[in-house]
């Protein structure tokens, strides 16, 4: 058969020929939408190894300790899409967003109001607290939820060497009640990776690399569909303007500094600490 411009992208998916009908379903969709995107971008050859030449610096990229094709696919909104398909919830459930390429397994479980902070110099203290529970609000005792974040300067541990091991990282079970609380410091925006191929594609097409302020968290319990998650503070100046597209209305989160010296010392904060309250559903599974 000879191949031709209009018979090239046939041809090709006719060899897809795998005992997997979902990875040749996969693969017939990719190869079709790749050859599209030539066919309506007509790129030249200097443009196509341009191209090749950015996803094979993405890879050289990628570590133990860091993960450029996920920040990838972060900033061009691919991850929140997949996300936001994957968990559709109903409502009271909470929102699921991205990841992030600075999740650790294997963070210590911690008694409940435990300091997930173990740096000298990590921020300013803050208190959370709130309740795991089912969308319609029943509580659910012995959920865990995994939590992780920067420090103020805009680092996760694995990014700093000054940082202690596993620092601003921590698993906690909630109550009979549904309730938890740890305390760990207010976080702050923080620029992803910028001196890499996802940080100069973002300056090459006019975009900023920031993200606002938030926590991560993994929430799971038996008989409930985990959730991948984050809240971020009301008040930043970036939730309008997420460099990964992570942000949605019901996971924003308002801090409140803590005037009242009996509240700071119930709580465990010195006078002018931070407070912010969050509320997480989980999904019961199908």
């Amino acid at each position: 058969m000879s191949i031709t411009e209009q018979n090239v992208t046939d041809v090709v998916v006719s060899t897809l020929n795998s005992d997997n009908p979902r990875l040749n379903e996969v693969m017939e969709s990719f190869i079709r939408h790749l050859h599209a995107f030539i066919r309506e971008v007509e790129p030249s050859d200097e443009e196509w190894m341009a191209g090749v030449q950015f996803l094979t610096d993405v890879g050289q990229m990628c570590n133990d300790v860091r993960q450029e094709y996920i920040l990838l696919s972060d900033t061009l909104g691919v991850t929140v899409l997949k996300d936001a398909i994957n968990n559709r919830k109903p409502q009271g459930a909470t929102e699921a967003t991205v990841l992030g390429p600075f999740y650790r397994d294997g963070a210590e479980v911690l008694p409940l109001g435990a300091n997930i902070s173990r740096g000298e110099d990590d921020g300013e203290p803050c208190v959370v607290r709130g309740r795991v529970t089912t969308p319609d609000g029943k509580p659910i005792a012995g959920a865990v939820l995994d939590v992780w974040q920067s420090n103020s300067s805009g680092f996760y541990e694995q990014q700093d060497a000054d940082q202690p091991e596993m620092n601003l990282r921590g698993r906690f079970e909630s109550d009979e009640n549904g309730y938890y609380h740890f305390k760990t410091v207010k976080p702050k925006c923080y620029p992803i990776p910028g001196d890499g191929p996802v940080g100069k594609m973002l300056t090459s097409v006019g975009r900023h690399n920031m993200r606002p302020a938030h926590i991560h968290f993994i929430i799971s319990a038996p008989g409930y569909e985990p959730v991948i998650t984050q809240f971020f503070d009301n008040a930043d100046n970036y939730t309008r303007s997420d460099a990964v597209f992570g942000v949605k209305e019901s996971l924003l989160a308002d801090f409140s500094q803590v005037s009242d010296e009996a509240l700071a010392a119930e709580l465990g904060l010195p006078v002018g600490g931070w407070l912010v309250d969050y509320d997480f559903g989980l999904n019961p599974e199908a």
